[in-house]
């Protein structure tokens, strides 16, 4: 493969973690990448002596303005973009009640409108080429609830929704939809850049304080690793038949399998009342 007919992988949030691990990897590749960082100081480490194959650029998901400039210095140098990894991202703990109005809209602007705009600012190019793939991270967190992160699992269940419409929308047009959905791993995500409520509760101390107890003793020691999560992402965008959700992790694929069983086992225990819900000559009807 050429440089030129080497993919291009534009990922968002590359300063650590996920990102990082993914953009390391994509350019060990001989691949091209935009990385991207709200301070781009934090990837030069990333494109040094890599500079034909890698663009590093400032990018806050949150800033219209820096995304459409974004995309036009990418499609400048490359051409095109191939892949969109939808990666920025983070967390706040509180409790439903503790939850500070702007702290949990500037969740939302980071971890879901941007993921929107980002991808509506790519999404031409891809059409025009009919042929295209946008990772959208999710969590674990998009498929199950815990207490203390709410409103952040409010977030991810947005991503989980808008993505699953996006893979029907793109199928005819070539555009391929990979949700990523990791479990706990050693990024930043339960460190540095995790937000919490000033507002404590005493009574959520056995519910969510608990869980925010939990979530700074874990910290750095999670059993996930992010460079093979990064591996199992490549993989999966660049196999035949991609899958629309990718689990990553054991304790995801368990809590996942646990989730569907306690769904399934809802539906069924009120399956007559479900039906009853319709009119009477619907109810047999197949």
């Amino acid at each position: 493969m050429t440089q030129q007919q080497s993919p291009v992988w534009f990922i968002t949030g590359c300063s650590t973690g996920f990102g990082k691990e993914l953009a390391r990897l994509v350019l060990a590749r001989g691949w091209r990448a935009v990385v991207t960082a709200r301070n781009p100081d934090q990837l030069k480490e990333l494109v040094s002596g890599k500079e034909k194959d890698a663009l590093a650029v400032q990018l806050d998901v949150t800033n219209r303005a820096q995304i459409a400039q974004a995309v036009q210095q990418a499609e400048k140098k490359f051409g095109q973009i191939n892949v969109l990894v939808n990666n920025a991202g983070y967390g706040y703990i509180a409790a439903i009640e503790e939850g500070e109005e702007d702290q949990v809209r500037a969740m939302f602007e980071t971890n879901f409108f941007g993921l929107v705009d980002l991808t509506k600012a790519v999404l031409p190019g891809m059409r025009k080429r009919r042929s295209g793939h946008i990772v959208n991270f999710s969590s674990i967190g998009g498929l199950v609830s815990f207490a203390a992160t709410g409103y952040y699992h409010a977030t991810k269940y947005a991503v989980e929704g808008l993505s699953e419409s996006l893979s029907i929308e793109g199928a005819p047009l070539g555009i391929k939809v990979l949700i990523v959905e990791p479990g706990p791993f050693r990024t930043d995500w339960a460190g540095r850049s995790l937000l919490e409520s000033k507002i404590v509760i005493d009574d959520y101390a056995s519910t969510a304080g608990e869980r925010r107890r939990q979530t700074h003793e874990r910290s750095g020691r999670q059993q996930g690793d992010p460079a093979r999560a990064a591996e199992a992402i490549i993989e999966a965008v660049s196999s035949e038949n991609p899958p629309l959700h990718l689990l990553l992790g054991k304790l995801a694929l368990e809590l996942g399998y646990k989730k569907l069983e306690a769904m399934k086992k809802d539906f069924e225990a009120w399956r007559q009342t479900t039906i009853g819900a319709d009119y009477p000559e619907f109810q047999d009807a197949k």
